[in-house]
């Protein structure tokens, strides 16, 4: 019988996670609005949500025997849709949504699935989490959530000094802490947020603040510090020293960081404009050898821009020696660090992985996960010295949205109050997953990865294809990582925050069937 998870229970109204003035005022102004009687909104504002009720845990629990069974009435025709050949290829209709309610969605094939990769990552605490009957209260009570940059509302303002607080682990109730870390102008302390739509677009606005301390954004720009070198940006490369391994969005830039666009990272490398420098995987030698080549002459290294844990490449894992080797170099020689964990946040204890590390990063890009899939809304938080950007240096039309901010703290709060849980699951897994990759040394040749974010490398591809296989058919949501180069062949995992003892047992129990039928 698994081990019973016990969740601590989280329960808040509207008034209790983003304020009581805020919140009445808000009942009032709707209110005069549409005629509703004030105290009716007030009460509103005042009931309480249980995040996780019990119930809902003990049902999704008792579905879990039904994992990859014919469970509802499959699409018989479903639409052909006019996306481009690539996408096309790469779509697996019957397993696409009709319907999903925590870690599980029914394909249109008609069976359950266990959404062992969280959806592709962006839904922590599952689909339709209860705690999210907030965001609805607040549309009930007429909070929108198209806003403008010019009026982004209370609740994402609120949400700006959540994420300085928690980023730099700052308890909730300490005030006078909090307002010294808004104040502070050190380079260690993150207290400026620029909210974004998605991943790609916070992670280009850091790289736009590296690069500007090397050119003028705007002609009316000061004099940039390193005006005339040539800015090198240092990314984490695969195993055979080319750059696929790293990923830190679509953007332009960043698809030169990762190769894409050859000939044109060449030129820009040719006429000195910027140069991208790989350093492969907790490899210290070449780490070593990047900074004594590109501190000197016309070069200087502009940014340190990294991952955690690599999930575009088979869910590597940067050890901690090799990141605090790259950030103490980094200060020695005046180089802004990125941490990019828009892979990794929420399913850390500390809620960001980085300070599990020990570090203090000039840049943390996050998002994607915290708003649990009910919106697009990732965020860069970083130091008050690289505050020069102009306003619309970075900034979208739908950045600031209030009911996105709501989510965010929503989902934020629960991971934070359950933390020492989730841990303990994400640990369980781990380690049970080394002891099941044990009994198959003729398969497997290492577990990388951490806790709920877990890759399991094969020898072969194609044995590492029949197990996902397998494994799909069976229900479980899991994929191998083939289309890289370079890449081992991984079958990665991410199962979202609230699956308990009882479902991570069932994933080893299908992964050890699958090993025993290759």
């Amino acid at each position: 019988m698994a081990k019973k998870t016990k969740f601590k229970r989280v329960r808040l109204s509207l008034a209790d996670l983003v304020g009581a003035e805020y919140v009445d005022a808000v009942a009032a102004a709707r209110s005069k609005l549409t005629g509703e009687r004030r105290a009716d909104l007030q009460r509103i504002t005042r009931e309480r949500v249980d995040f996780f009720p019990a119930g809902f845990q003990k049902t999704l629990s008792g579905l879990l025997p039904k994992v990859g069974e014919p469970f509802s009435t499959p699409l018989a025709n479903s639409a052909s849709g006019a996306s481009t050949r690539m996408f096309n290829a790469a779509s697996k209709a019957a397993a696409a949504p009709l319907s999903c309610w925590g870690y599980y969605r029914i394909g249109e094939n008609g069976r359950l699935y266990f959404i062992s990769k969280s959806e592709h990552y962006h839904v922590p605490v599952g689909h339709a989490f209860p705690g999210y009957r907030l965001v609805e209260h607040a549309r009930r009570l007429g909070v929108p959530n198209a806003t403008h940059n010019n009026t982004r509302g209370h609740i994402t303002r609120l949400l700006e000094e959540e994420l300085v607080r928690t980023s730099n682990g700052i308890a909730r109730d300490d005030r006078a802490a909090l307002a010294r870390a808004l104040r502070s102008k050190a380079g260690s302390v993150l207290n400026r947020v620029l909210n974004l739509e998605t991943g790609s677009l916070a992670a280009e606005a850091g790289i736009k603040m590296l690069l500007g301390r090397f050119y003028r954004l705007q002609e009316d720009s000061p004099k940039p510090k390193y005006e005339g070198r040539t800015p090198v940006i240092v990314v984490i490369g695969d195993d055979e020293g080319g750059p696929q391994a790293n990923y830190h969005g679509t953007t332009f830039i960043t698809q030169i960081l990762r190769g894409m666009w050859p000939a044109m990272g060449a030129a820009f490398d040719k006429h000195g404009l910027m140069k991208v420098a790989t350093v492969r995987p907790n490899n210290h030698e070449e780490l070593e050898a990047v900074f004594r080549k590109y501190e000197r002459g016309p070069f200087k290294i502009a940014g340190f821009v990294h991952e955690i844990v690599l999930m575009n490449y088979g869910g590597r894992l940067l050890s901690k020696r090799f990141v605090k080797r790259a950030y103490a170099l980094c200060r020695k020689h005046d180089v802004p660090t990125m941490v990019d964990e828009i892979q990794s946040c929420v399913w850390s204890p500390e809620l960001y992985m980085y300070r599990e590390y020990g570090l203090r990063p000039t840049f943390a890009v996050v998002g994607k996960g915290i708003p649990g899939g009910e919106y697009a809304a990732s965020r860069i938080i970083f130091s008050a010295g690289m505050d020069y950007l102009p306003q619309f240096g970075a900034l979208v039309t739908n950045g600031q949205e209030e009911l996105a901010s709501l989510a965010y703290l929503v989902t934020m709060r629960w991971a934070e109050e359950n933390s020492d849980v989730t841990a303990a699951v994400g640990e369980y897994y781990e380690a049970a997953l080394r002891e099941l990759i044990a009994k198959y040394p003729q398969h497997v040749s290492e577990l990388e990865g951490r806790r709920h974010m877990a890759s399991i490398y094969f020898h072969e591809l194609d044995k590492a294809k029949a197990f996902v296989k397998r494994l799909v058919d069976g229900g479980l949501d899991i994929s191998v990582q083939a289309y890289k180069a370079n890449c081992p062949p991984g079958a990665l995992t991410k199962l979202p925050l609230i699956a308990g003892y009882d479902a991570v047992d069932m994933v080893l129990s299908r992964m050890d069937k699958a090993f025993e039928e290759l």
